[in-house]
């Protein structure tokens, strides 16, 4: 090895001299010395891959803990502050949980629970029945059964209701226009074909009629998909067949609602008129306008939820206790009727605008006291549901608007704070949409603002 590597090597700092810096301290102090060592010890292992590759990187103990400090914010869920005005942000973690719902889960974590233990009779239970009287008693259905995401709620439907009659190829019809794409690229037909049914489209993109699926019916017919789009909106040229015409045909509908609304929102479908109109089982998601925790829920005919809960695949997606505890919480604020007060998602799709006016006026104003090189000012915006939710719908905010910086240098400073701001850039300003701005989230915006 040439010596001027070998030197570079022997200046690199011990790991006890990098703690001993101030910034290795705050890392020790935030995320613990034995994760603040691993870290810094993986910083040095890659300056020293770097030395031998004959590059130069800079070397000291400030450098290490800045090297460590970038491998630790990379890892594991951490808080940020959401003020892109996207409520159900899906790279930010789709719904907040209520406090109630919060609290259901810890003690479900920190303790044991009867997850699958009947009080009662002191024998086994199952962690199916979790959930089930709160679903019933909200929707009407006979029977309910709660999965892991809503994908895995409407495969399993298929492959319990559908895949598992005798025929050698069951069939499902579904729409055209319904063959939609859910977020990281995945598609229904891709989702729902492991089920084992096979899909036969009906209709064009943009038209189908009841007769569409009429003529489509065959000895291998085992029901009919009604899938409803809810991350986009087609206009225009347009028809469609609701649930309750499907149920004239004398199939089974199984209807995938998506978004899981109980209370009107938008225009987006209700899950009890779904069960109301006929649906043989009504699918949707628990961490979207539900409010809840990420969950596939189906309720429905009582046959049918049963057929599920009997099937192999159950068991690959069932639920954890965590996830139950907070469904069930969420859903009492439903029977209770304070769902839109104690639920995040509905309060910040209802808060008024003039309050986040308020609101985007005392950040303003605490920001042009404390970071005078910032043009700070106040600004109409537009937030949105987000989540594969409500495409089209416009809910009417307010922003904190910052110039006087380049846009995008002044984003990654904020993504870089304690906790991490996230905004929007648009119109050559960086944009901070107070409606999706959770208590506390205000002095971490001008604490943030003032670091940078």
């Amino acid at each position: 090895m040439e010596t001027g590597k070998r030197e570079l090597l022997r200046s690199l700092p011990a790991v006890d001299a990098v703690m001993r810096d101030p910034s290795g301290q705050t890392l020790a102090g935030r995320y613990g010395r034995a994760s603040a060592t691993a870290a810094i010890r993986e910083a040095l292992d890659g300056l020293r891959r770097q030395i031998v590759a004959g590059e130069g990187p800079q070397i000291s103990e400030e450098a290490v803990a800045e090297a460590a400090r970038t491998l630790l914010s990379g890892r594991g869920p951490r808080r940020v502050v959401n003020a892109t005005g996207v409520i159900l942000h899906t790279n930010l973690g789709r719904s907040v949980l209520s406090e109630r719902a919060a609290l259901a889960a810890y003690e479900a974590a920190t303790r044991y629970s009867n997850l699958e233990y009947d009080l009662r009779s002191g024998e086994r239970g199952s962690r199916y029945d979790h959930a089930v009287p709160l679903l019933k008693a909200l929707t009407g259905a006979e029977d309910a059964l709660v999965v892991n995401n809503c994908a895995g709620a409407t495969l399993l439907a298929l492959a319990a209701v559908v895949a598992s009659e005798s025929s050698e190829a069951p069939e499902v019809i579904v729409s055209r226009g319904q063959l939609i794409e859910i977020g990281g690229g995945f598609r229904i037909p891709e989702v729902l074909a492991l089920s084992g049914a096979r899909l036969r489209e009906v209709g064009t993109t943009n038209r189908t009629r009841l007769a569409d699926y009429e003529s489509a019916m065959n000895e291998s017919t085992r029901a009919i998909l009604w899938v409803h789009p809810s991350n986009f909106e087609t206009v225009g040229f347009t028809e469609s067949v609701g649930i309750a015409e499907l149920t004239t045909l004398g199939l089974p509908v199984i209807a995938d609602v998506g978004s899981g609304a109980l209370l009107p929102v938008g225009g987006e479908p209700r899950v009890q008129d779904a069960v109301r109109d006929g649906a043989e089982l009504a699918i949707f998601s628990g961490d979207k306008l539900l409010g809840g925790p990420q969950a596939g829920i189906a309720v429905g005919a009582w046959r049918s939820i049963s057929a599920m809960r009997r099937h192999p695949l159950a068991r690959a997606l069932r639920a954890d206790k965590l996830c139950l505890a907070a469904l069930e919480a969420t859903l009492d604020a439903y029977l209770e009727g304070t769902a839109e007060e104690d639920l995040p998602t509905l309060r910040m799709l209802q808060t008024p605008a003039p309050e986040l006016e308020e609101r985007a006026g005392r950040i303003a104003e605490e920001l042009r006291q404390d970071s005078p090189g910032l043009e700070v000012d106040v600004a109409p915006s537009v937030a949105r549901s987000g989540g594969g939710t409500l495409p089209t719908y416009e809910i009417p905010s307010f922003a904190v608007r910052l110039g006087g910086r380049e846009p995008e240098e002044l984003a990654e400073e904020l993504r870089s704070a304690d906790p991490p701001v996230i905004g929007r850039i648009s119109e050559g300003r960086l944009w901070l949409d107070v409606r999706t701005l959770l208590p506390g989230d205000e002095e971490a915006v001008v604490r943030a603002l003032r670091d940078a």
